[in-house]
């Protein structure tokens, strides 16, 4: 399904931002690298012609900045490496499942951390909140937690995110070889965008030592030399108002140390 994004999208990007730096800022000490983690999301899809599947291996670099660092001191900084997930639907086409939300654009980078099981607040011998030892801890608990997550729909238990999608922005294209040709999927009826009996099944992420994915550029060879939105933007025309290929770039189909 073609469309724009959502009105609600500053909004709810404003909400993640907020949710990031209340577990961030002030983080205080030198500058740190902590532990890279990779996660394997995978699509399955029910057609016709029985379960398909795709999968992608994504990593995650973090490192906290010291306290007077210039010029974002006490900062958390991400860096992503990886590729969308390619689900091959045979006679049906291909669906693509990219590495933003429908509101995040940095959904693959925040995905776990926000999955991640609570830890209590960490505080130092005074009593006062210890946000730095607190996102170690959270961080701690992510990378313990190896066990297969089923994504849900939205970020229910998390109370200011409960209404944001947890699961990743779903594409296709007319023509794959077109790039201005994508369009959204609603991951509630695919049906509409492959035909009669194409059902999502589930979506899953789950830590791994497997290598990152690579190979998303023989099924989009356009991507090599792709360059900012899918679709040149209007002068002058709302964002709402554009394509959603206008709103889409490479680095949501494809990303190396950003």
């Amino acid at each position: 399904m073609a469309g724009a994004l959502n009105m609600r999208t500053s909004g709810n990007l404003r909400r993640v931002m907020a949710l990031m730096a209340g577990l961030v800022v002030l983080l205080s000490g030198c500058g740190t690298a902590l532990l890279d983690y990779r996660y394997r999301l995978t699509v399955e899809v029910e057609t016709p012609e029985g379960l398909k599947t795709g999968s992608s291996v994504i990593e995650v670099s973090t490192s906290m900045t010291g306290s007077t660092s210039i010029p974002s001191p006490g900062a958390v900084r991400h860096r992503l490496r990886g590729e969308a997930v390619t689900v091959d639907l045979g006679q049906h086409g291909t669906l693509f499942a990219l590495l933003r939300s429908d509101v995040d654009v940095d959904w693959a980078t925040n995905l776990l951390f926000l999955l991640a099981p609570e830890v209590s607040a960490v505080r130092d011998e005074n009593g006062k909140y210890d946000s730095d030892a607190s996102f170690r801890a959270r961080y701690g608990a992510m990378l313990q937690n190896r066990r297969l997550i089923v994504l849900p729909k939205t970020f229910h238990t998390i109370r200011v995110l409960r209404d944001m999608p947890a699961r990743p922005m779903l594409v296709r294209f007319r023509d794959i070889t077109d790039p201005t040709t994508v369009e959204r999927v609603d991951p509630d009826d695919l049906a509409a965008s492959f035909g009669e009996g194409i059902k999502l099944k589930r979506v899953t992420v789950q830590l791994t030592d497997d290598p990152v994915t690579k190979g998303i550029i023989k099924e989009l060879p356009w991507l090599a030399n792709q360059q900012g939105g899918l679709i040149r933007v209007t002068k002058g025309k709302a964002i709402e108002d554009m394509p959603i290929g206008a709103q889409l770039y490479e680095g949501d189909f494809m990303r190396e140390n950003y």
